[in-house]
């Protein structure tokens, strides 16, 4: 679950006033709005990578407001991946769980598990500039998954997509939440993302986030 409530973030002349959504256990919400509205602030506050002025924001059954990125269970795929030049694909399916010093079968074991789930065991020892875009999108997105976070954020993965690229990763995002259960809050701004992945669907306007379908957009 994802609960943000009366969040509160200011930065200069940019203000979120009294923010508010709700995402239940193993759903995946969907958050559109227009360039500079603070979507990506929103995912920096639950990430804890942003400081809120007020409000509180609980994962599962834990608040979360005041607690390390670290340790607050979540994964994260950036709009440009973010890829380390020089590391494999296995190496970035085992980052997360080397660095909090995992037994080496539990390591081994995990990577196999994404791999296959991803469909990229073909590319383990390649590195990210021999990738096409959906293919860093599926090692980024393993690399998030690989410590069985609660909770994935993803800002705008699709985005540098083209179309059919796209569609395979939407049935590719759909089939791994459903397999893992991880509750998701997906931005974007494509409408067909929208359609195909939400569960509930906000829309964040004037500074609010509000509830919404997609008939109103």
């Amino acid at each position: 679950m994802i609960q943000l409530d009366r969040i509160c973030v200011r930065a200069g002349d940019f203000s979120l006033n009294d923010v508010s959504l709700s995402i239940s256990s193993g759903a995946c919400g969907v958050l559109m709005g227009r360039t500079g509205s603070g979507k990506t602030t929103i995912l920096e506050c639950i990430l804890g990578l942003r400081r809120i002025a007020s409000g509180r924001i609980q994962i599962g059954a834990t608040d979360v407001t005041g607690l390390n990125p670290a340790v607050r269970g979540i994964g994260y795929v950036p709009q440009d991946v973010a890829l380390f030049s020089r590391m494999t694909v296995r190496e970035h399916l085992a980052f997360a769980l080397k660095i909090r010093h995992a037994d080496q079968k539990l390591i081994a074991d995990r990577v196999d598990e994404l791999s296959e789930l991803l469909g990229i065991s073909h590319l383990l020892s390649r590195r990210p500039a021999g990738l096409s875009g959906g293919e860093a999108q599926r090692v980024a997105l393993g690399r998030a998954l690989s410590c069985k976070p609660q909770v994935l954020c993803l800002d705008e993965p699709l985005s540098a997509l083209d179309s059919h690229t796209r569609d395979e990763m939407c049935d590719l995002l759909d089939n791994v939440r459903r397999q893992t259960h991880v509750t998701t809050l997906h931005v974007t701004h494509n409408l067909t993302e929208a359609t195909r992945l939400s569960d509930c669907l906000f829309r964040i306007e004037d500074g609010k986030v509000l509830r919404t379908s997609l008939n109103d957009l």
